[in-house]
């Protein structure tokens, strides 16, 4: 029997790839170079949108728009795919032990790593405009409310993702479910107060991304940290919807683990930016 015969006999799905590389995660997959290229799209449509919005248009104004729907779709399809092909399709006949496990949270570690240096990468052009002369009578308030009440929604969703792990671990189902379902629930109302916050600043206070160097880093930080919250709402729905299937236990909770991980990143990033973008723009210093 050939490589390719006996790891579709074995595995029961194609793959563009079918050997074991890096050892011990199975067949290679194309799934998470097709997430990635989708992601990329991300900065490949916002770039293109800036350019079909300036005063010199470079490109049409709808390309930039139909790039960031298109990698929508492909970012996606991927996540799918490496979600189900990694986790899903196999996750009862797997060891609770593998030796894999520990390389996949070192994995969402060094992840995390990168996004550490993509966010850091965007406060740093923050941190340079700030360094002149500093005018705010230019800006809207942006302490309001809403971003306060937002704040806390994220803050509250890590707590109850926390108290769900906590549940898992002592087979409490139910209560794993509900914190589970109540974070998402969190997630989506905060993903939704940001875009009425986007649309309170551009229709009534005519502030946009084109509007100057503040703007450009305001919306593409709290854009970029939107994407990452929509993300992470993406992940822990297919968490509650697999764990509505009745995968998970005390013994079997890498995805929740490394789910979680990254949820708690994010909600480290927000209370970051906040201090730094929302309270501090509005500083005369």
């Amino acid at each position: 029997m050939t490589v390719t015969d006996d790891s579709t006999e074995e595995h029961g799905h194609h793959l563009p790839a079918v050997e074991d590389w890096p050892k011990g995660f199975g067949e290679a997959s194309w799934w998470p170079f097709v997430t990635a290229i989708g992601g990329a799209g991300f900065y490949v449509g916002a770039a293109l949108f800036i350019l079909g919005h300036g005063g010199n248009n470079l490109v049409g104004p709808t390309i930039g728009p139909t790039v960031f729907i298109a990698s929508t779709a492909v970012f996606l399809a991927g996540l799918y795919g490496w979600v189900y092909h990694a986790f899903v399709k196999h996750f009862w006949s797997r060891d609770t032990h593998e030796s894999g496990a520990n390389a996949l949270r070192w994995g969402m570690i060094t992840f995390l790593g990168s996004e550490v240096a993509t966010f850091g990468a965007g406060f740093v052009y923050y941190f340079f405009i700030r360094t002149g002369t500093w005018d705010t009578s230019h800006l809207p308030d942006l302490t309001t409310n809403l971003v306060l009440i937002n704040t806390a929604l994220l803050i509250v969703s890590s707590i109850t993702l926390h108290w769900a792990e906590v549940e898992l671990r002592k087979n409490n189902r139910s209560r794993f479910l509900a914190g589970l379902g109540a974070t998402l629930l969190l997630g989506i109302v905060f993903i939704g107060g940001q875009i009425l916050e986007y649309y309170e600043f551009i229709v009534h206070h005519d502030f946009t991304l084109t509007g100057g160097v503040f703007n450009s880093a305001f919306y593409g930080l709290t854009g970029l940290h939107g994407l990452h919250v929509s993300m992470g709402a993406v992940l822990i729905g297919i968490v509650f919807a697999r764990a509505l299937y009745g995968q998970y236990s005390a013994e079997r909770h890498l995805s929740v683990t490394t789910v979680s991980m990254y949820w708690h990143f994010v909600d480290a990033v927000w209370i970051f930016l906040v201090v730094v973008l929302y309270f501090g723009a509005e500083m005369n210093i």
